[in-house]
C-alpha cells in the first residue's frame, strides 16, 4: 500500500501559535458616567491627613531641641573664639602700656620737655589756715 501524501509548498511559513485567536478593540466612553460619593473614603482621607500633620509636629518639636542644641554650640564657639581674640588683644594693650610707662622712658621725656626734678628753694609748703583755705600765692 503506498501513502499518498499532500505535496507540500517549500515557500510556504508555518502557522504561529495562537494565530486562531482574533482580538476586537471596542472604543468605551466613560465621560458621561458621575462617580459615586463615598462618604467613608472620604473620612479615612482627613483622617489620614491629620494623622500626617500630627506626626509632623511632633517630629518637628523633637528635632526643635536638637537643632536649638546645634545652633547654641556654634553661638558658643564663636563666643569662645571672640574671648580668644580679645585676651590677645588686651595682653597687646598690656605689653604697648608697659612700654610707654617704663621709668626710663619716662626720664627721658622729662628731660626732652625740660621737666627736672624741683630744687629744695622751688617746693613751696601750704599753710592751712581754720578756715579750711589754703594759703594764697602774693
Amino acid at each position: 500500500m503506498a501513502s499518498v501524501r499532500a505535496e507540500r509548498d517549500p515557500f510556504q511559513l508555518r502557522a504561529l501559535p495562537h494565530d486562531d485567536v482574533f482580538f476586537y478593540c471596542k472604543r468605551i466612553d466613560n465621560s458621561r458616567l458621575v462617580r459615586e460619593h463615598d462618604v467613608r473614603a472620604h473620612g479615612a482621607c482627613w483622617g489620614a491627613i491629620g494623622g500626617a500633620a500630627a506626626v509632623l509636629v511632633l517630629l518637628a518639636g523633637l528635632l526643635s531641641f536638637s537643632v536649638a542644641n546645634t545652633v547654641a554650640g556654634y553661638k558658643l564657639q564663636a563666643l569662645r573664639a571672640e574671648e580668644r581674640k580679645l585676651q590677645d588683644e588686651s595682653r597687646t594693650l598690656d605689653l604697648q602700656a608697659a612700654e610707654l610707662l617704663r621709668p626710663d622712658r619716662l626720664v627721658e621725656l622729662a628731660r626732652k620737655q625740660n621737666m627736672v626734678t624741683p630744687s629744695s628753694q622751688q617746693v613751696f609748703h601750704l599753710e592751712t589756715r581754720a578756715d579750711g583755705t589754703v594759703a594764697m600765692v602774693k
